[in-house]
C-alpha cells in the first residue's frame, strides 16, 4: 500500500514537470565547434559586453597550462579577468561559496567555466546564486530561481556530462557528501565551444568514464516516458557516435576525429536528458558516490547495464530500435535479440574501455540507505518507464 501511494504521488508531481517542460521554452547555447573554438568564444565573451570575468577552473588545468591560449585572448581583447581555480571533483557548497565570493570580490560581471562537468556545475551555480542574491543551497530543487544568473559562457575540456548544455547542476554536501540538484533553465550557458583539441590530453581512465556517462544519458533519455521526436533524435545520434568511438578516444587518445565526436555525442546526450530526463541509474550512482566514493561516470558504467536489464521487458522496442539504429543488432533482428545485443554491446564497452566495475565497500547493510536516496532523487523527478521498489532495488544492488 505505502509504495503505491509513493508511486501515485510521483506520477502527480511528474506529471507537473510534463507540462512545465512543455510550457517552458528550453533555451539553447550558442555553439562554436572545431579546432580553436575556445579561443574564438573569448571573442565571442568580448562582443556580448563583458568588461570583467570570473574564469571558474580547476588546479591542474591551470597547472598544465590548458587556459593559457584563452588567457592570453581576453587579455588582448581587454577583458579584466579573475580566475577562482578551487573546483574539485563533486563540488560542495563550500567550493560554490568561495566561487561566489571570488565573483563578489572582483565584480565580475560575467562568468567562464572551463573544465569538465564539476567545474561547470560550480560555475553554474555561481551564476545563478549571484544574480539571485541567495545562498547556493536556496537553489536545490526544481525551479527554484527567481532570475536568470550571470551570463554564463562554458569550454567543457571532457566529454561525459553535456553539462554546457544543461538545465542541471549537481552540488554535493559538503559533511555526507549527498548530491543535490538544482533544475531550471536558467542554468544553461549563453554560448559554449566545443574543442576536441582540448580534451586530447585527458588521462584514458577520465575519457572512458565521461564518455560512458553521456552514453548513460543518452540511454536513459531515450527510455525516458517524457521522450519526444527531439529528443529521440539526440539520444540515438549520441549513442551512435559513442559506440563507434569511444573506445579510440580511450586507446589512441590523440585522435582529434574520435575526441570530437565524443564531445558532440555528449553534447547531445545533454540536449535529450534536458527535456527527457534521467532515471535510476543516476539515481543509484549518486549514492554510490556519496556512500563510497565511486566517480560519477564510473558509478553509471556499473549501473547501468543492470538497470537496463531491469527496463527490459518495458523497454524492449525501443531497445531494440536503437540497437539496429547502432549496427549492434541486423535489421531483420527481433526486438529482443536486439535488446540483448543492446544490453551485451553495453557490457562489452565498458571491458573494452577498462572501466574497473568493484564497488569498494558495498555492503548489503548500506542498501535500504542507498536505495532510499536514490528513490527521494528519482520519484517524481524521473519519468523512469519501469517503477521500482525496495525488493526489486536490494536485488540489483547485490548483483553489483
Amino acid at each position: 500500500m505505502l509504495q503505491t501511494i509513493v508511486r501515485l504521488r510521483a506520477q502527480v508531481q511528474l506529471s507537473a514537470l510534463k507540462v512545465a517542460a512543455t510550457v517552458l521554452p528550453l533555451p539553447k547555447p550558442l555553439t562554436l565547434v572545431g579546432n580553436g573554438s575556445s579561443t574564438r568564444l573569448m571573442e565571442t565573451i568580448q562582443a556580448m559586453g563583458v568588461k570583467r570575468l570570473l574564469v571558474v577552473s580547476d588546479r591542474p588545468l591551470m597547472e598544465i597550462g590548458l587556459l593559457n591560449p584563452m588567457l592570453r585572448k581576453l587579455k588582448q581583447l581587454k577583458v579584466e579577468v579573475s580566475i577562482y581555480a578551487g573546483v574539485t571533483p563533486d563540488p560542495t557548497f563550500s567550493v560554490v561559496n568561495e566561487g561566489l565570493n571570488h565573483l563578489s570580490q572582483s565584480g565580475s560581471d560575467a562568468v567562464l567555466a572551463v573544465g569538465g562537468g564539476s567545474s561547470i556545475d560550480a560555475a553554474k551555480a555561481i551564476a545563478l546564486a549571484a544574480r539571485n542574491g541567495c545562498k547556493p543551497r536556496k537553489l536545490i530543487g526544481v525551479l527554484k530561481a527567481r532570475r536568470r544568473g550571470l551570463p554564463l559562457f562554458v569550454v567543457p575540456t571532457t566529454a561525459g556530462t553535456g553539462s554546457e548544455v544543461t538545465i542541471g547542476a549537481v552540488i554535493s554536501e559538503d559533511e555526507n557528501h549527498q548530491k543535490g540538484l538544482i533544475i531550471d533553465p536558467r542554468l544553461v550557458p549563453v554560448a559554449t565551444a566545443l574543442d576536441g583539441r582540448l580534451m586530447k590530453n585527458m588521462p584514458a581512465r577520465v575519457t572512458a568514464e565521461s564518455g560512458l556517462d553521456a552514453l548513460t544519458h543518452a540511454i536513459e533519455a531515450w527510455s525516458s516516458d517524457f521522450a519526444t521526436e527531439e529528443t529521440d533524435g539526440y539520444a540515438r545520434a549520441a549513442c551512435r557516435l559513442i559506440f563507434d568511438h569511444l573506445s579510440t578516444a580511450v586507446h589512441r587518445g590523440d585522435s582529434l576525429a574520435a575526441r570530437e565526436a565524443m564531445a558532440t555525442a555528449a553534447h547531445y546526450a545533454g540536449l535529450a536528458l534536458n527535456q527527457a530526463g534521467l532515471g535510476y541509474v543516476h539515481g543509484i550512482a549518486h549514492q554510490l558516490g556519496a556512500f563510497y566514493g565511486v566517480p560519477h561516470g564510473r558509478a553509471n558504467a556499473i549501473v547501468l547495464p543492470h538497470v537496463m536489464a531491469f527496463n527490459r521487458d518495458a523497454c524492449e522496442t525501443r531497445f531494440g530500435e536503437i540497437a539496429r539504429y547502432c549496427g549492434l543488432a541486423s535489421e531483420d533482428s527481433g526486438d529482443g535479440e536486439a535488446t540483448n545485443a543492446l544490453i551485451e554491446s553495453v557490457r562489452r564497452l565498458i571491458a573494452e574501455v577498462r572501466i574497473d566495475t568493484e564497488v569498494p565497500g558495498l555492503q548489503p547493510g548500506d542498501f535500504n540507505a542507498i536505495l532510499r536516496g536514490a528513490f527521494a532523487e528519482a520519484h517524481g523527478t524521473y519519468a523512469v518507464p519501469r517503477y521500482m521498489d525496495y525488493r526489486q532495488g536490494r536485488e540489483l544492488l547485490l548483483m553489483l
